[in-house]
């Protein structure tokens, strides 16, 4: 059988949600990465407790959609597979790219970065292939990409705050996970990292997040 792959490129259309006003009293913009099965727009309701006139939440969509068992009713979405990782991580980063310039941000505010679960990977991906600089750098639940390494991370001086999240009963990280993610941490950031696990599953902790800032 002689059959083979070939690759093109087109332009897509895809759609980011975002929460509250950008004002003059705007003093913190959040860009924040959902898990997989999340669409942008739900993944915002961990948001809505934050001052909405000092917080301005930016959610990119992942554009991979799909039915989600057991029923496949409800529509969730994922950032990437293991499947053509380096070309799809591409397109992520032109995606986040186009959002970004379309937001056209102030200087003036604090920019925080947060990745949840699957979003951990392209918050990171985005930060280190951009040269992003961000007031926090927030890592819930996630597994940090293993091509990463502390000179991608270099440019962020002490003046960004490394938060670690995960809960001490996720179903998706056993000890020994925690353990090498934690030194994931450790070895990009070194002693700029906090470190910060809560009595709870794989969920959003929508507490520790009113408390960053």
């Amino acid at each position: 059988m002689n059959s083979r792959e070939k690759e093109i490129s087109f332009q897509i259309t895809n759609t980011y949600s975002i929460l509250n006003v950008l004002s003059s009293k705007t003093k913190h913009i959040w860009f924040v990465c959902h898990g997989m099965g999340y669409l942008s727009r739900y993944f915002l309701n961990y948001f809505k407790d934050l001052n909405p006139e000092e917080n301005y939440i930016i959610a990119p969509q992942a554009s991979s959609k799909y039915y989600v068992p057991p029923k496949f009713k409800y529509v969730g979405a994922s950032w990437l597979t293991k499947e053509q990782t380096i070309s799809e991580t591409k397109n992520v980063m032109r995606y986040f790219d186009a959002v970004f310039e379309s937001e056209k941000l102030p200087n003036n505010c604090k920019l925080i970065i947060l990745g949840y679960s699957q979003g951990v990977s392209v918050a990171m991906r985005y930060v280190a292939k951009r040269q992003l600089s961000c007031n926090q750098l927030i890592l819930m639940s996630g597994g940090i990409p293993k091509e990463l390494i502390a000179n991608d991370f270099k440019f962020l001086t002490g003046k960004t705050k490394i938060t670690m999240i995960y809960g001490t009963q996720d179903e998706y990280l056993n000890e020994e996970r925690i353990q090498y993610e934690t030194h994931r941490v450790k070895e990009l950031f070194g002693n700029n990292a906090n470190i910060l696990p809560f009595e709870g599953k794989h969920v959003v902790n929508v507490e520790l997040i009113n408390g960053l800032v």
